[in-house]
């Protein structure tokens, strides 16, 4: 048996190929969008790609099944769970698929899958374990867990309500949790434990770094499932608590991962531009003009008016995601090395529209012809008690997740978690927004799109930790000061 495991450290994502190299097929377990990736390695190993799985509907980014199934592979999915959340995409399709159930068995060549219904993360939630007869095996030696288990952690039963904003489903998605938990532990402590997410991943609170484990390990130091053989009260507190806010574009791909992502075929291909061809762009809220330069303060002192901020980072996906709107035409500030990356990045999160991009080269030569240019303003966070003491109308805005802020925040700030500000915007304060998160990358994503919709913004840059170790400043952490 062949074995790789694909790690997309972006989306903090696992895909899997598993292939049979006697019989030269392999399996692709939750693809990403662009399935290119997994054809050349395929190809690198001799093996053909003859099936794809998604474990479920994944709410974190655009699944690749659909276009397996446009080339002619078999795919497999869930037909787990209640009528709302069935793939609808397959649901009388004419694609070489089967929709499979808990208890259901498939071969790839000489290894066997067996599916397991794992809900709780999802209500169609599959697990499959997997068993290499053609290495003389009569038992699992793995489980791919998808979003069901993590090192460390369990997939959080909230998004459905959270991200989907499917109401009053998210403490029974919790109990359905604590029950999948029981039959998890039910398993030999040998099999390895595969999961489709690591350290970085929106889809759970408390994920490791460690790319797989086994059931014996997870029993022992998973804090979730340590809760869950606490009992199921004592479990579902645990599990809905601390869990970050999801990202704007999560209700996005549940949705189109439900109803059939749109068939993508090639990369997006976009236009180079020259300094000329921004004029058109400055200033245009139709259009999303992304700013990806790592220098957040380069950004802040000179950009086009009206641009979004992502830095060119790990948190990249996020950040994009949470800032642009479905459908709008996209223009990114971009290195030309960086290009292809970036927009593989986009259309993993179903930001399609790429159409044209320039340098920040380019972008200087725009500035130094003498056309206008937009500024946010930047102060360190040792300068923000001068500031508000001198300044009327400042209304401090942390941009942290809840449980960050919770734990410590200067009082009577208002807090909106960056990936939700898009969303909430109706509920940003009025006056002059000072924006701080821990180190200024969340704010700087925060400020671009605050002086898009026309706020006056204070950009604060550095440490939240440095200020709040000051014995000078008081550090609240109550909840009163949610907006």
């Amino acid at each position: 048996m062949l074995f790789r495991q694909i790690w997309d450290p972006k989306l903090a994502q696992y895909a899997y190929l598993i292939g049979c190299q006697k019989t030269g097929e392999a399996i692709v377990i939750d693809p990403e969008r662009d399935i290119d990736t997994y054809l050349k390695i395929a190809a690198k190993e001799g093996l053909t790609i003859t099936a794809a799985v998604d474990t479920h509907i994944h709410a974190d980014y655009l699944s690749g099944l659909r276009e397996f199934a446009e080339r002619g592979v078999k795919v497999y999915a869930s037909d787990e769970g209640d009528e709302d959340w069935k793939y609808e995409w397959l649901l009388g399709s004419t694609y070489h698929h089967t929709l499979v159930k808990h208890g259901n068995v498939f071969s790839i060549g000489n290894i066997k899958f067996t599916v397991v219904h794992s809900p709780g993360h999802t209500p169609e939630h599959i697990a499959l374990l997997v068993t290499d007869l053609g290495g003389g095996a009569d038992r699992p030696m793995g489980l791919l867990s998808g979003d069901f288990v993590f090192v460390g952690d369990l997939g959080r039963p909230d998004l459905l309500e959270s991200a989907a904003g499917v109401k009053g489903v998210m403490e029974p998605s919790a109990r359905r949790l604590y029950h999948s938990v029981q039959e998890f532990l039910k398993l030999d402590d040998f099999i390895q434990v595969w999961p489709a997410h690591g350290a970085g991943s929106a889809c759970g609170k408390a994920l490791g770094a460690i790319p797989q484990s086994t059931v014996g390990y997870e029993r022992a130091f998973n804090g979730a499932i340590g809760a869950a053989l606490r009992g199921e009260n004592e479990f579902v507190e645990a599990i809905l608590d601390g869990q970050p806010e999801p990202p704007m574009y999560f209700a996005r791909m549940k949705r189109d991962n439900k109803v059939g992502p749109k068939v993508l075929g090639t990369i997006p291909q976009p236009k180079h531009l020259f300094w000329e061809d921004l004029k058109e762009l400055s200033g245009n809220t139709s259009v999303a003009v992304l700013d990806t330069r790592l220098d957040r303060s380069a950004f802040m002192a000179r950009h086009l008016p009206g641009s979004l901020y992502a830095g060119f980072n790990k948190s990249f996906n996020t950040a994009a995601g949470s800032v642009i709107e479905e459908g709008m035409p996209i223009y990114l500030i971009i290195e030309e090395e960086n290009l292809e990356e970036a927009v593989r990045d986009l259309i993993r999160v179903g930001l399609d529209n790429i159409v044209g991009y320039a340098t920040p080269s380019t972008l200087e030569a725009y500035a130094d012809h003498g056309h206008e240019m937009a500024s946010i303003r930047e102060i360190h966070f040792s300068d923000l008690n001068q500031v508000v003491a001198a300044e009327e109308d400042v209304v401090i805005l942390d941009v942290r997740n809840k449980s960050e802020h919770d734990a410590a925040h200067v009082p009577g700030c208002c807090n909106i978690a960056y990936t939700r500000l898009c969303l909430r915007k109706e509920d940003v304060p009025s006056g002059t927004k000072a924006v701080h998160c821990v180190s200024g990358g969340r704010s700087a994503v925060s400020a671009a799109l605050l002086a898009r919709l026309g706020h006056d913004v204070i950009y604060i840059n550095g440490e939240f930790a440095g200020w709040s170790a000051n014995p000078e400043n008081t550090i609240a952490s109550t909840e009163v000061a949610h907006a």
